[in-house]
């Protein structure tokens, strides 16, 4: 998907389809997919000519070698890219005569933003830590999109209507819902037709991208608004698992997404399921090892294999469903704890990947190279800091991130302002003779931070520890005889 501007905020409506017009909205995503994987062949081929060219080779040789003329380095990579059409407008020049062959499904716009979609794959290729392009499987592209709402895809307020190349199919619109009906007097940006699989079964959503700043929800009943913005500082420690938070009135230490786990046995149950039948259809597709020959393929999906792989993505579904709901009651709740928020940068992608390093343990073990993989993609830390950072765009204040190598809250004591190295497996701070539970200590740390914001302010954390620990006792009181994980320590 082409990423919204920041002026912009979305909405999304359910489609009122009939099932002739399903079959044309299947259609014209699957020739969407067709155009997508055509300009991936003909961009990477071009990738490919210019990787062999000399001056290319010796450019990037230069740029791991010579760090102190990079940026000139990088012009004349970009220059030569730009050469062979591998620049976003480049890309979009390309789409224009693949799009001929199914102009009467994709106009102009929307192949346009499907280029635009390839080339955020060619900037993470070349610029940030991208490994490959990859082809778009069949049913795999479940949404297209314009560039205004004149063209393709159309929103008409009037009539709440979508309209799109002859098909006009009802917005179904809740007129008693005044965040709805407010947000449609906004200036249209764009639209989104978007295709969902929900128990087996497809569903078509529009969403409407709105030009200006998202209003805030009101309630049906009396019109008055749901969320308010607390006061005062509160401080956020985020774990791969969990997350503590400190603020004048509440402190607490909570599981991310506790609801969305446990269904990793079911998937691989349905996974192994579905390997099975998929080689018992295919013998000819595969080696005498077992691995998958070289080459394209024709893959015969079963009846049984298509109704294990709707299963399958129905426990995804349900799985990102759950999650992302609690991910935003949980952003709800801390956005009335205040309205000046901390926490520390984290680098999730770093934590995500596997240790280098090949280490043995005290009895001459090798120890496991996992780190937290799993746990990151079933919580999902770093989309509730993305959804708490939305909220609190809202209303015009940013999530301020601390310096976490020179703050180090995690080993502070603002007692006798010392700093000592714990192990993970470590879960309690010894704080003046009082036992405090690690990450709601780090919290409140992170709450009383120095603008500077290396450095934590001791006159505050004196003066605010006493309330902290009335309201630290509370949360283990609330904690102790409930099950917890292991990583809080309770």
């Amino acid at each position: 998907m082409v990423k919204q501007r920041k002026d912009c905020f979305i909405l999304q409506f359910r489609l009122k389809t009939e099932r002739w017009q399903e079959d044309i909205i299947d259609s014209r995503l699957e020739a969407g997919r067709k155009i997508y994987n055509t300009l991936t062949s003909k961009s990477l081929k071009r990738l490919k000519e210019l990787k062999k060219t000399k001056a290319y080779r010796n450019l990037i040789e230069r740029l791991n070698k010579d760090k102190e003329h990079d940026k000139l380095i990088w012009d004349e990579i970009h220059q030569l890219r730009q050469k062979a059409g591998l620049t976003e407008y480049g890309l979009s020049r390309m789409a224009t005569p693949i799009r001929q062959y199914f102009k009467k499904q994709i106009n102009a716009p929307i192949a346009q933003a499907l280029s635009k979609r390839l080339w955020k794959s060619f900037e993470k290729l070349f610029y940030s830590d991208g490994k490959r392009i990859y082809f778009k499987k069949y049913g795999q592209i479940n949404s297209l999109e314009g560039k205004t709402n004149d063209t393709g895809i159309r929103f008409k307020t009037i009539t709440r209507t979508c309209e799109w190349s002859g098909l006009k199919i009802p917005v179904l619109v809740d007129e008693t819902n005044l965040y709805e009906v407010e947000s449609l007097t906004h200036p249209i940006a764009y639209c989104r037709l978007v295709r969902k699989f929900v128990r087996g079964k497809k569903k078509y959503y529009l969403q409407i991208i709105f030009r200006g700043e998202k209003l805030a929800k009101r309630r049906k009943s009396d019109g008055s608004f749901v969320h308010i913005l607390g006061k005062g500082d509160v401080g956020i420690d985020i774990g791969t698992s969990t997350v503590a938070w400190s603020s004048k009135s509440s402190v607490k230490i909570v599981e991310l997404a506790n609801r969305a786990q446990g269904h990793e046995r079911e998937k691989q149950m349905l996974q192994r399921k579905l390997d099975r039948s998929k080689r018992m259809n295919n013998p000819d597709n595969y080696n005498e090892d077992k691995t998958t020959k070289k080459g394209t393929h024709l893959w015969i999906r079963s009846k049984r294999y298509v109704k294990t792989l709707f299963r399958l993505k129905e426990v995804q579904r349900k799985q990102a469903a759950v999650r992302k709901l609690q991910h935003e009651l949980l952003a709800n709740e801390l956005l009335r704890q205040g309205d000046t928020f901390y926490v520390e940068a984290m680098n999730f992608k770093g934590l995500q990947a596997r240790a280098k390093k090949t280490e043995k343990n005290e009895k001459g073990r090798f120890k496991r190279k996992k780190r937290f993989g799993k746990s990151l993609a079933n919580r999902a830390p770093s989309m509730f800091l993305a959804i708490l950072k939305r909220k609190l765009s809202y209303f015009g204040i940013s999530l301020i991130e601390i310096d976490t190598f020179l703050a180090r809250a995690s080993q502070f004591n603002h007692t006798d302002e010392s700093y000592q190295k714990k192990k993970l497996s470590e879960r309690w701070n010894i704080i003046n003779g009082i036992k405090v539970q690690r990450d709601m200590y780090s919290a409140f740390l992170i709450m009383n931070i120095n603008p500077d914001l290396k450095t934590f302010n001791l006159e505050k954390c004196n003066k605010r520890f006493e309330n902290f620990l009335h309201l630290h006792n509370q949360e283990i009181k609330r904690l102790r005889g409930n099950r917890n994980l292991s990583c809080i320590g309770i």
